[in-house]
């Protein structure tokens, strides 16, 4: 009897112990801070931060002519590439620069004979970012348990199409016992976060998101969290996209969600908030950053670049690629990150819209941006610009890229510019308008916006570091 009602009882406290902690989380005060020590891009602007950055704030554009060998139709005849290439409505892409300059990427140096036969594409961008990430921060341990308590949040938005069209056109020609081992690893998003713990030995979280256009932000922030609540003390957290391929473009033409009128003047084609703008510029690239607990940085005397105070979430539930006219969706999402950062509205000096250059989402999101922020945007004290018109739309990258760029403004204390911003959309008014040339200022607080096919939002918000 007394060992039965013991048992009754220890199995009574181990409930009440589940529900307390699943039902009444920590409160956020009591989470572990956590804070941004290192970062890596590979964007259409250049490669590397440096390269990336110094483009940004000059005004460069990293948008060109599509060009029938963008398509990644290397095993098709001719014929059938042109054929390809004549039926793109848009002829305009943001591709990543390669060579053997500075600032290019260089494929020879990333992608060895073997790594071209497991990686595709976007895993080796996803290698190089994070391999000027973890190098920035000067993190590469080699103590097991170091290696234990760090792991990696790498996410993308689609993958490698043009491997799946390769191995179609196997299948097609009845050639299949020719399909690649290696096709299902090249494929599969997670890969990009396997290869880089594998590469480094890191055996903490292994994770990667996929939540179309919010990725990069949702891998963050997702990071973030793992570090908050202890499963890690240090995270390579980002997203990665190399999607300017025949399949890719063909179906965003299709779904009329690309810019056309600009096939002619490409510089011009991405025009975040302005009345001339028919469609985003499909970009590719990658953006990693390191995060870390702010006491294991501190104690290890790490450089901080910011510090990752929100992260809000919601969904649009509403159509599958338009926002809902209110904006709802994206209004919780910034709410969500300012409630959990602990700051008020008007003490945010900067926000890196999402702003993809589309009719309806840009004013969507402007309306959002008015709307939770009230008076502090229209009175003009509120810096706001889209740096899509650099880049082109970075897709499940995106995110993270803009991430980047959102701390590098504060860190530099400089608001990068919106290109091609000749004729704001109507719904800005006074003094409410974003930046067409960059802006030098101090900036304590900034947000940056992400936003996804199905209604996925995602907002973070990074503060100066502590």
């Amino acid at each position: 009897m007394t060992i039965s009602f013991f048992c009754v009882l220890q199995r009574h406290f181990r409930t009440a112990r589940f529900f307390s902690t699943t039902l009444n989380p920590p409160p956020v005060s009591s989470l572990r801070r956590v804070v941004v020590t290192g970062l890596g891009l590979v964007t259409p602007l250049g490669c590397g931060v440096k390269a990336s950055w110094q483009g940004l704030i000059q005004g460069k554009c990293g948008i060109r002519s599509l060009e029938p060998s963008h398509l990644k139709m290397d095993g098709f005849e001719e014929d059938v590439v042109m054929h390809a290439y004549k039926q793109m409505s848009s002829k305009v892409a943001a591709v990543v620069q390669c060579g053997k300059e500075k600032g290019e990427f260089d494929e020879d140096f990333w992608m060895h004979s073997h790594d071209q036969r497991t990686m595709a594409r976007f895993i080796m961008y996803a290698m190089c970012a994070a391999d000027e990430a973890l190098k920035d921060a000067n993190w590469i341990p080699v103590e097991v348990e170091k290696k234990e308590r760090t792991g990696v949040s790498i996410g993308g938005g689609i993958g490698s199409i043009c491997d799946i069209v390769d191995a179609a056109k196997l299948i097609c020609e009845k050639r299949l016992r020719r399909l690649s081992p290696f096709f299902i690893p090249r494929i599969l998003i997670n890969m990009a976060s396997g290869h880089v713990s594998m590469k480094y030995g890191f055996k903490g979280p292994n994770h990667a998101a996929v939540t179309a256009c919010a990725t990069g932000a949702h891998s963050i922030g997702d990071a973030t969290r793992m570090i908050q609540f202890g499963d890690a003390d240090v995270m390579v957290a980002g997203g990665t996209e190399s999607s300017i391929d025949a399949l890719s473009i063909a179906g965003f033409c299709k779904s009329r969600a690309l810019s056309t009128k600009y096939n002619l003047e490409p510089q011009y084609s991405s025009r975040p908030f302005d009345c001339g703008r028919d469609g985003f510029v499909i970009g590719e690239g990658s953006g990693v950053m390191v995060l870390e607990s702010l006491a294991h940085a501190k104690e290890r005397g790490a450089k901080i670049y910011a510090e990752v105070r929100g992260y809000g979430m919601s969904g649009d539930a509403h159509h599958i690629t338009q926002p809902h006219n209110d904006g709802r969706g994206a209004i919780l999402a910034m709410t969500r990150a300012i409630e959990q950062s602990g700051l008020q509205p008007n003490q945010v000096d900067y926000v890196n819209a999402h702003a993809t250059s589309t009719p309806l989402g840009d004013v969507v999101e402007a309306n959002a941006i008015k709307s939770v922020f009230s008076d502090h945007a229209t009175s003009g004290a509120l810096a706001v610009s889209s740096t899509k018109g650099a880049t082109g739309h970075l897709l499940g990258a995106a995110g993270s890229v803009e991430g980047i760029f959102t701390i590098l403004a504060m860190y530099h204390e400089i608001a990068p510019p919106t290109l091609n911003l000749q004729n704001p959309d109507p719904v800005f008014t006074g003094n409410f308008v974003p930046l067409r040339t960059l802006k030098k200022m101090p900036i304590q607080a900034c947000l940056t916006n992400s936003f996804g096919f199905g209604g996925t939002n995602a907002s973070l918000l990074f503060t100066y570091p502590p």
